[in-house]
């Protein structure tokens, strides 16, 4: 006669089938290559849309276009903006034709600017302070006043900039990284918690629950198929955080430094928490069903826990030091995904994170028992919905 199968030996057997099974998915392979692309997509998209970087076009005509055309790229310059001077469009007619065509921005005559429809706030303000910078010195000159003399004693004294937050650069950063890790994040929970309320369904409507609990008890079953499932999203979160990480360094977009790496790594470890709670809600949800059609219905109030945790997350980056964002990283479940956004920032202090954990555990323990409870109580009844009610008082029966 075989021995029985501990409830360790049980729920590593049924984890590893799990992860197994899972792993193989066409589903696995394309939402990893889905992400990854996304990911790629956010970091390629501002260098080909050149996004940040303004650029014009501009021609200058009459006397003075040297002395001008020196001062508008002293000021592009200093605006952080690149001027590109149409010296094909050297009189009022040619320019005035290139900006009807579409050729160049705006063109500069005597003391007016020249645009087919509007002029960009940014161009504008170059043009006017160099425009003004020309007539000054030359209004200085005429009136006997060396322009240089002028220049020079206007900029002798200079005013240093101290910067009291040197790292915020960095937080900010590592804020981001946060940030898209949590949309991650949010996007794992869902698809992982979604799949054990899936699996749990299948067996249940297949019967082939009825054979498994034959051999094994169905807390190593419930618990089989969390750690299972739990352990294949880790992987394939710790998968896109790496090509993602490495894409993003190889572009040239982030330094894989520590601090860098932080948030991904914080990700990582709140996910398995937060994975822990939803799984288990969404486990106790689906074994009250018999059918996959069924299943969204009961998964909903799971689903729209999450989505409210994820617009907490969203308005914690937005605006990191509210009161909102600041109780929302402390109760859970809402933390899974807004406490990796503040401690990536340094905004969370030591008491806030350490609330949070006790929390999360706390909820942690209290979901595991009653989702082994419930689902101990309705993964055999067929049918109707059972209620968490008659769940609970199935299983005491037992």
């Amino acid at each position: 006669m075989a021995r029985a199968l501990s409830f360790r030996e049980a729920s590593r057997l049924v984890a590893r089938r799990e992860f197994t099974q899972r792993i193989r998915d066409r589903s696995f392979f394309i939402s990893t290559a889905v992400t990854v692309g996304i990911i790629g997509l956010v970091v390629l998209l501002p260098r080909f849309a050149d996004l940040g970087d303004d650029s014009f076009d501009v021609a200058l005509v009459g006397d003075s276009t040297g002395e001008l055309r020196t001062a508008v790229e002293q000021q592009a310059e200093t605006a952080d903006i690149e001027i590109t001077f149409a010296d094909d469009a050297d009189d009022a007619e040619a320019a005035e034709q290139a900006v009807s065509d579409g050729d160049i921005d705006a063109y500069v005559d005597a003391d007016a600017v020249y645009v087919d429809q509007s002029l960009d706030s940014s161009l504008r303000a170059v043009l006017e302070n160099a425009y003004s910078q020309v007539e000054g010195a030359r209004a200085l000159a005429d009136a006997g006043i060396d322009p240089g003399a002028v220049s020079e004693a206007l900029s002798s004294a200079t005013l240093r900039t101290v910067t009291l937050d040197p790292d915020a650069e960095e937080r900010e950063a590592r804020g981001v990284i946060a940030f898209f890790g949590s949309i991650v994040l949010f996007g794992q929970l869902i698809g992982y918690s979604m799949w054990v309320a899936m699996g749990v369904v299948e067996e249940k409507s297949s019967r082939v629950v009825e054979v498994i609990l034959a051999a094994i008890p169905a807390r190593a079953l419930l618990t089989g198929k969390i750690v299972g499932i739990g352990l294949l999203g880790l992987f394939q979160l710790v998968l896109i955080g790496g090509l993602g990480l490495g894409l993003a360094a190889a572009l040239g977009a982030v330094e894989l430094t520590g601090p860098m790496i932080t948030p991904v790594l914080l990700s990582l470890g709140w996910f398995v928490l937060g994975y822990a709670a939803y799984s288990c809600l969404s486990a106790a949800a689906a074994a009250r069903v018999s059918r996959q059609e069924e299943l969204q219905n009961v998964t909903t109030p799971v689903n729209t826990v999450m989505m409210v945790s994820y617009f907490a997350a969203f308005f914690a980056f937005m605006s990191p030091d509210s009161p909102i964002a600041s109780v929302a990283s402390i109760v859970p479940p809402f933390s899974a995904l807004v406490m990796p956004i503040r401690m990536a920032r340094g905004d969370a202090a030591g008491l806030e994170v350490g609330l949070a954990l006790v929390f999360m555990l706390a909820l942690i323990s209290v979901l595991v028992v009653l989702a082994a409870r419930v689902y101990e109580g309705a993964v055999l009844r067929m049918g109707a919905k059972v209620s968490f009610r008659d769940a609970l008082a199935s299983r005491r029966s037992a």
